[in-house]
């Protein structure tokens, strides 16, 4: 039978498997491979430690909706406040000491943006998108302490003098407020938004911009200078470390140079009309009620984020020296606030997941912890290494620390093996001095652990691991429980490693194609002496990993060459397992019993043989197909595939009845074709030893095994004509006979 190209070539592409059946090792080594995971209540750094993320407890649950602000007074009083649109307008919300919260006051105005204490615990809020400063007494009682005569509000630091300076948009102002109330711009920055600020010791102010990305250092006399241009749109926060280094958060990408710059809103307001791509966890914002004033559209930080948002987020940091360099980056997360923990490491709070970071060095960061609420939107570090934090898309506040969880765990996605596997050996890299860590693991064959898996295994506690008694299936998933020394200290799980056995399959012999009569495939090249192992290149800072096997070509064509007497056929075998396969090519006649061997131990999925060693008729191939190379003699198994029937014949066919005879000036010639088992394919004549011309039968179509021919001819000069004609089968065998006219 024989089959189309296209058909041969789409199973030959199945057929393309490689590496045996082996001892396989699923491995979980990378953060790329630990965020995969299910986490709670751990953290993962960027070079793949896991460890017991900080203790996380809820302290306050707001009725705003966004938290934009925080601050502490020498008391331990905390002090929140936030807004938005869908929830009761501008609040600050007071917690104190002993853990009580409850609304300090109302103002009128959207949301209250800044927050700021001065030494003698007086508490200040500013308000956007109406943007005035209140000065709020312990029993709630608001005044409005200056009014900057702008729009938004968007920070507010003292001096050590106790001077107030507050951060405004839409003219990106700086103003000095004295202590009496009395303000003044003090510096202007030429951008739209003084979008964030922060004081150093020697009371230079530290100024972000929007939308220049600038960050700025402001001196006390009031002279700005640039420390650096960002490559990002909006510094939605800066932060001034121990040793007066600089940390500044950058958003969004800027407008192109061509494109109308996009006017610059606060982050914090919500566009009054539904946004086109909200951000994946942000719920819809309901406009802003009647009564109260629709702001512009949002920034490019928003919480609720519009189409242009894209470029993610950096951080940067400014050494004392003034160098900056980028210090940590992420392509999706946006970063709002940042703060420093107990040891002065920077702390990074983002959304749309809620994740806190933290900036462990300048090539290694850690994923802390995730809060349910979609934004962090500011972080402020209290007394005793404390982290408080509040969160937008439901505003609540977070202590955070200083301790760590006692216990967390990570379950690893679901792993597939890609056949029935066994489990074999849980190898484990850990530091487990302090604390425990302990795995269990569960399989299935269903794509998603949800249900009808098997149970979770009792828990495997070796330091080093042990054996997976999970049942054999295709999928596995490991669960590790990490638990905190007596002491508090975390174990750290660095990497997981999973070894299976995919249980052997037969292969399959698919297709079977007979090709053209009188060609041969090319002889086996010689097997070529072993190759040394071949190179490898290590990515940086990784462990080394064996390479991944070769493709072994399956290639859906193949050059023959002519042969007369030659047959062959090819086929598509494949192996589930990708095990190597030989195979044996028998032949047996239609009316034949027993199958007799053409060649065993066939490496290629081809073979030719010389076909005139056999008589004539109808036969058929078997192809055995045995995966012996690549597994031990009690498990190799086999598998096979007959052709249908095909004709064997180098017989010629027989011409009979030939004659010629001169009519007038024509010559006419008859004669007949038989075939014993083929049609005839062709037929010809020569006159006088002349170039051979192809006739066709009285039929006119080469069809059958018989035909008749008549052929009229010109005829030559001469008493005497030599007529030759020749006919040919499908298999190319040929007969030729003459007969002379006079």
């Amino acid at each position: 039978m024989k089959t189309s190209v296209w058909l041969f070539a789409a199973l030959s592409a199945v057929a393309a498997l490689v590496s045996a059946t082996q001892t396989k090792t699923w491995s979980v080594e990378d953060a790329s491979d630990f965020e995969k995971a299910t986490r709670k209540q751990v953290s993962v750094s960027s070079d793949g430690r896991v460890t017991l993320a900080p203790r996380v407890e809820e302290i306050f649950d707001t009725a705003s909706v966004y938290l934009w602000a925080l601050a502490e007074d020498s008391k331990g009083n905390l002090y929140a406040g936030g807004g938005g649109p869908a929830g009761p307008g501008a609040r600050v919300y007071t917690i104190a000491a002993n853990g009580h919260g409850k609304m300090l006051a109302q103002l009128d105005d959207l949301e209250v943006h800044a927050l700021a204490i001065d030494q003698k615990d007086q508490l200040y809020a500013a308000t956007s998108p109406d943007g005035k400063v209140y000065k709020i007494a312990p029993s709630g009682k608001t005044d409005v302490f200056y009014d900057p005569h702008a729009k938004y509000i968007w920070g507010m630091v003292f001096d050590s003098q106790g001077n107030l300076f507050v951060a405004t948009g839409d003219h990106g102002e700086i103003h000095r407020v004295s202590p009496g109330g009395k303000g003044s711009v003090f510096y202007k920055t030429g951008e739209t938004h003084a979008r964030s600020i922060a004081i150093d010791p020697r009371d230079n102010l530290i100024v972000g911009t929007e939308p220049g990305g600038l960050i700025v250092r402001v001196g006390a006399d009031g002279q700005g200078f640039v420390l650096y241009q960002a490559p990002k749109r909006e510094i939605t926060a800066v932060a001034v470390a121990k040793d007066g280094s600089i940390y500044a958060a950058g958003v969004g990408n800027k407008q192109p140079p061509t494109a109308a710059p996009a006017p610059a809103f606060p982050p914090s307001m919500p566009s009054p009309q539904p946004p086109a791509s909200p951000a994946a966890a942000a719920p819809p914002v309901p406009a802003a009620p009647p009564t109260r004033q629709a702001p512009a559209p949002p920034a490019l930080s928003s919480p609720v984020m519009p189409p242009s948002i894209s470029g993610g987020s950096d951080i940067y940091r400014i050494n004392p020296d003034g160098f900056p360099h980028k210090v940590w980056s992420h392509s999706q997360n946006i970063a709002y606030t940042i703060a420093f923990d107990a040891e002065g490491r920077p702390l990074a709070g983002t959304g749309n997941k809620g994740t806190l970071y933290r900036l462990d060095s300048d090539l290694v960061s850690t994923d802390l912890l995730s809060l349910p609420p979609t934004q962090v939107t500011c972080l402020y570090t209290g007394r005793a290494g404390k982290i408080y934090a509040v969160t937008g898309n439901v505003g609540k506040v977070y202590l955070i620390g200083p301790g760590l969880e006692k216990e967390g765990t990570i379950e690893s996605e679901a792993f597939d093996a890609g056949l029935f596997s066994y489990w074999g050996r849980l190898t484990i890299r850990a530091q487990a001095q302090a604390g425990q860590i302990s795995f269990e693991t569960r399989s299935g064959n269903l794509d998603r652990p949800e249900k009808d898996w098997s149970p979770w295994s009792p828990p495997i506690a070796a330091t080093q691991g042990g054996r997976v008694s999970s049942p054999p299936a295709r999928f596995l998933q490991w669960r590790a429980r990490l638990t905190a020394s007596d002491a508090g200290v975390s174990p750290v799980l660095q990497s997981v490693q999973a070894a299976h056995l995919e249980r052997n399959v037969a292969p399959e012999v698919r297709q079977i194609e007979i090709t053209p009569p009188n060609y041969r495939f090319p002889q086996p090249a010689a097997p070529p002496a072993p190759a040394p192992p071949a190179s490898i290149t290590l990515p940086p800072g990784k462990a080394p990993r064996p390479p991944p096997p070769v493709p072994a070509s399956d290639s859906a064509s193949a050059t023959m060459s002519y042969s007369k007497g030659y047959l062959g056929a090819r086929w598509v075998a494949v192996d589930d397992n990708g095990d190597t396969q030989v195979y044996t090519v028998q032949i047996r006649g239609e009316k034949e019993t027993e199958w007799k061997l053409l060649k065993d131990k066939v490496t290629e999925k081809h073979w030719s043989w010389d076909s005139s060693a056999f008589p004539d008729g109808e036969y058929r191939l078997r192809v055995i197909a045995s995966d012996a190379p690549s597994n031990p003699i009690e498990q190799a198994l086999s598998a096979e595939l007959v052709s249908d029937p095909f004709l064997i014949d180098n017989t010629p066919p027989e011409i009979g009845g030939l004659s010629g005879a001169a009519a007038g000036d024509k010559l006419r010639v008859v004669w007949k074709a038989a075939d014993a088992l083929s049609r005839i394919a062709k037929a010809e004549i020569s006159v006088n030893g002349g170039d051979w011309e192809v006739v066709e039968p009285t039929t006119k179509l080469s069809d059958s095994r018989e035909h008749e021919y008549l052929v009229l001819l010109p005829r030559p000069p001469g008493n005497e004509q030599t007529i030759a004609v020749r006919v040919a089968d499908e298999y190319e065998n040929q007969a030729v006979a003459k007969v002379v006219v006079r």
